[in-house]
């Protein structure tokens, strides 16, 4: 069965990336110079952060929703047909009931959707665009693992993706997550030559900020996220880290005060064949009853998109640099 299962994977997710000092050996074993390359090949920049949101707001909240559904199955060559049908509620049943949670409040959210996964359901294209307040962004063509890929397999793939959520969608996205989060040392030089505006895949503050490259500026917006707030770890039923819905919304709560408080951002990142079943879209619905008690008027709810072009002009950061543009 495990060659059987191999056979399925696609030579290019079998390629190996170009080996990084971590590979050759330990990090103890560095010198500091070996230290400093490794931490600013890609590290965050000047903050972005407005004096005030948009209307006067004081936090500014932005919902991101990761439609991976059969894709995370797919992504390893898994042919399993019970794997596959867990990812299928997402487009089945999960996607409709956050769209119909998102239409009680008329709140935006961000749709971070793999190529192939929209492909199998291509009526998701529809269903999200119906209300004209969602953004489309790109999250890989089948959720590839981006550290396992050489820089041409990565770049091939990506630009496929953009080429046809592009022509499903009828929008051509400007925003990138990558899959698991997974940055491999080539993807931000990727981003930039595909002209993406922003990104949201890193984790070194709340805030917006600008992404720096080998320690120059990009132009490149970065939109942080954090495990805390994603619910794929805290709802996994057989992981060690699972945490009753309740209790996840207890802590999404907590996030947002903070938030408001301090006058940042909430970004929450979502899956529909996670937060989509029944029990779990509790913690979704006590959240936005929560936000909109707590916020009182002061909340500005955005796209990723929208937030990334805001900060861009309140903080005058020009228009991202390519990669290639590089003397």
């Amino acid at each position: 069965m495990r060659s059987f299962i191999l056979l399925l994977i696609p030579s290019i997710v079998l390629a190996q990336a170009q080996p990084t000092p971590s590979s050759v050996k330990p990090g103890w074993r560095w010198s500091m110079d070996t230290v400093r390359t490794v931490v600013n090949a890609v590290r965050a920049g000047q903050s972005l952060q407005p004096n005030e949101w948009p209307n006067g707001a004081r936090v500014a909240v932005l919902l991101s929703f990761d439609v991976d559904n059969e894709t995370v199955a797919l992504r390893f060559g898994d042919p399993n047909p019970g794997s596959l049908s867990q990812g299928q509620y997402g487009s089945r049943e999960g996607l409709g009931r956050v769209l119909k949670l998102l239409d009680r409040y008329k709140i935006p959210a961000t749709f971070f959707i793999p190529s192939v996964s929209l492909a199998l359901a291509p009526e998701m294209a529809s269903a999200i665009k119906q209300s004209g307040r969602h953004e489309f962004g790109v999250h890989g063509w089948i959720h590839e693992m981006n550290t396992t890929l050489p820089d041409s397999a990565e770049r091939a793939l990506l630009t496929k993706a953009i080429a046809e959520l592009t022509q499903m969608t009828g929008m051509k996205p400007t925003g990138y997550r990558a899959p698991s989060w997974n940055m491999s040392p080539n993807t931000l030089g990727i981003l930039r030559d595909l002209g993406f505006r922003y990104e949201s895949s890193l984790m070194a503050d709340e805030r917006p900020y600008e992404l720096l490259q080998d320690g120059a500026p990009t132009g490149l917006v970065e939109i942080p996220v954090e495990w805390i707030l994603d619910d794929a770890p805290l709802f996994d039923p057989r992981g060690n880290s699972y945490s009753p819905p309740r209790d996840v919304a207890r802590v999404w709560m907590d996030e947002f005060d903070k938030a408001l408080d301090e006058g940042t951002m909430f970004v929450l990142t979502m899956h529909p064949h996670i937060s989509g079943h029944r029990s779990r879209i509790i913690a979704l619905e006590q959240l936005l009853a929560h936000i909109e008690s707590a916020g009182k008027g002061k909340v500005w709810y955005a796209t990723h998109g929208q937030a990334a072009e805001y900060v861009r002009r309140n903080s005058k950061l020009g228009e991202p640099r390519p990669l290639s543009a590089r003397p």
